[in-house]
């Protein structure tokens, strides 16, 4: 029997999430500003809403090109309220643009920023009430992208995208896949 994290265990969308994407290290200012975003989006929803809508969500911003979404205008706006196969919330979407634009003038990069807060491991957490919702790098992280201008991106929203994108370790300590994720992470801090 595999063990995974228990969340993993609720739809078969979130076991090939957890086991092909989650906690592994994500580079690149496209690819965490599509995390961000999605984060961003589901702040209030089910993460398997917005699982189930990625790829929806990928067309429907540009494949997350940081320029192309910085340049989207108000007619783009007013396609993306009208697109069903998105979650169509007006604040979520400004954010989104102009998390583009913010990040696009970001000195370094957005990857280089958000990556400066990964955590050393620490002891594997034996179930996932261990698990917390925040941690004191996740707030500063969120306050350094708030600074920058960053929208929708409080101290929760941060930790979920430095869980998803391996800034952090969660999966629990007998899960299958977090001694992969731990030797991923290991490889990424050397380079």
């Amino acid at each position: 029997m595999v063990i995974r994290c228990g969340w993993a265990a609720s739809a078969p969308d979130y076991a090939a999430y957890h086991d092909d994407e989650w906690g592994r290290p994500v580079r690149g200012d496209d690819r965490v500003y599509e995390r961000l975003t999605l984060e961003a989006f589901q702040s209030g929803l089910s993460w398997l809403t917005i699982l189930r809508k990625r790829e929806n969500f990928r067309a429907a911003f540009a494949g997350f090109s940081i320029p192309a979404v910085a340049a989207f205008d108000e007619s783009d706006v007013a396609r993306l309220m009208a697109d069903p196969g998105i979650v169509r919330n007006r604040a979520k979407i400004d954010a989104a643009v102009s998390n583009a634009r913010v990040a696009l003038e970001l000195p370094g990069g957005l990857s280089d920023l958000v990556w400066r807060y990964a955590e050393e491991p620490g002891t594997p957490p034996g179930a996932l009430a261990d698990v917390p919702a925040w941690t004191a790098a996740s707030t500063a992280l969120a306050k350094e992208l708030r600074k920058h201008g960053f929208r929708f991106v409080g101290p929760t929203t941060a930790y979920a995208l430095m869980q998803a994108i391996g800034l952090v370790n969660d999966h629990i300590a007998d899960c299958w896949v977090r001694a992969e994720v731990t030797a991923l992470r290991s490889e990424a801090a050397a380079h």
